[in-house]
């Protein structure tokens, strides 16, 4: 049994989310969002390479000596799954570890609005899930695969890197594609995926030109497409893809995005007040016909506002969202605070809290 294994048990009772290796450090939690370090002995960088390489086949371990960085997966029995990233810097070998829960858990569980199950009863279309990392946008993409298996007896193909939730039989057919096992890149699934019958296209991350095009292809000719980006919010989304591609092809992306855009959820993870949960404040776009519009025009400056006025048909900006959990007393107006785009909008009950406390 790799000795990690006890770490990884550890980690999961501690309910934490994150398990870091470094040379020159004890063994780091991160729980709610703050790291912790354990107390062990400090690892020496041949013990940090013992630690990662029992973890590993004899072909990643090639992988990881050639390249220097290597994301895995790694399933213990009785315990669950924890993805894996590898790298080497300036000290030898470290990794971190991602515990992935044995459960899906359900839009109201992760406390997503109820506008995503809408969103998802498109039949065609992009929706993308957007956030820093760490903000859980993997688990959000493995509940919106669970909610279509459940609820519709379609084919859905997944593109991960690497698989994180297995997704069991149900309504529908899944079919998990991991990068570097089961294919060479997103761009190469997405060229295959297209002959392959499917309803349903999941893609862990559009990280290049080439995959976010076939993806925007895809979503327009018919399929529902579901992917994430690493972007703050849903306006900065939409530049980011338009600004992806050549200034000569703009123009047309525009055009395509606005056809084919159904939403964006940007997600912020937040220390709940109770101290031992995070909590999901989201801000949705919803691709609305007038929202279609300022995307083919170029007016993305104008979403912000859009969104404000747009609040019938579920889109909301993540500063009110964060107002709804703080009046719901799940956050501190801290944390309210820290966490808003417009900090100024919670000074007020930021400086209440204090007085409260002297």
């Amino acid at each position: 049994m790799a000795e990690l294994y006890k770490i990884f048990k550890a980690a999961v009772d501690f309910k934490a989310s994150d398990i870091h290796v470094s040379p020159g450090e004890p063994y780091i939690l991160r729980r709610f969002g703050k790291l912790r370090k354990v107390k062990s002995d400090v690892l020496t960088p041949k013990k940090c390479l013992q630690l990662v390489n029992e973890l590993l086949s004899e072909d990643q371990q090639e992988k990881l000596k050639k390249e220097m960085q290597l994301d895995f997966a790694v399933e213990v029995e009785g315990l669950g799954r924890f993805r894996g990233s590898a790298m080497l810097h300036n000290v030898g070998l470290g990794a971190s570890f991602r515990i992935i829960p044995d459960k899906i858990p359900s839009f109201e569980e992760l406390g997503l609005p109820e506008i995503v199950e809408k969103v998802l009863d498109n039949h065609q279309g992009l929706i993308l899930v957007t956030g820093a990392t760490g903000q859980g946008k993997s688990t959000t993409l493995a509940s919106m695969v669970d909610y279509i298996n459940t609820n519709r007896a379609h084919h859905v193909l997944t593109v991960e890197d690497p698989i994180e939730f297995i997704h069991p039989l149900k309504k529908g057919a899944v079919n998990q594609r991991q990068l570097g096992t089961g294919t060479l890149s997103y761009a190469n699934a997405l060229r295959g995926a297209l002959r392959q019958d499917p309803d349903v296209i999941m893609i862990g991350e559009l990280r290049d030109l080439e995959t976010t095009e076939l993806a925007i292809s895809a979503a327009e000719t018919g399929h529902l497409v579901v992917g994430t980006l690493a972007t703050s919010s849903a306006p900065k989304t939409i530049d980011r893809i338009i600004d992806s591609f050549p200034p000569g092809g703009q123009g047309q992306v525009r055009a395509m995005l606005s056809e084919a855009l159904k939403a964006v959820v940007t997600q912020r993870l937040i220390p709940g007040k109770d101290g031992s949960t995070m909590v999901l404040a989201a801000e949705v776009l919803i691709g609305t016909l007038p929202m279609a519009n300022l995307i083919r025009d170029g007016k993305v400056f104008q979403i912000p506002s859009m969104m404000q006025t747009g609040k019938a048909v579920g889109m909301q900006v993540m500063d009110d969202s964060i107002q709804t959990l703080y009046e719901d007393g799940r956050i501190s107006a801290a944390e309210a605070y820290k966490n808003a785009n417009n900090s100024a909008r919670f000074k007020p009950f930021l400086d209440k809290e204090n007085e409260g406390k002297e």
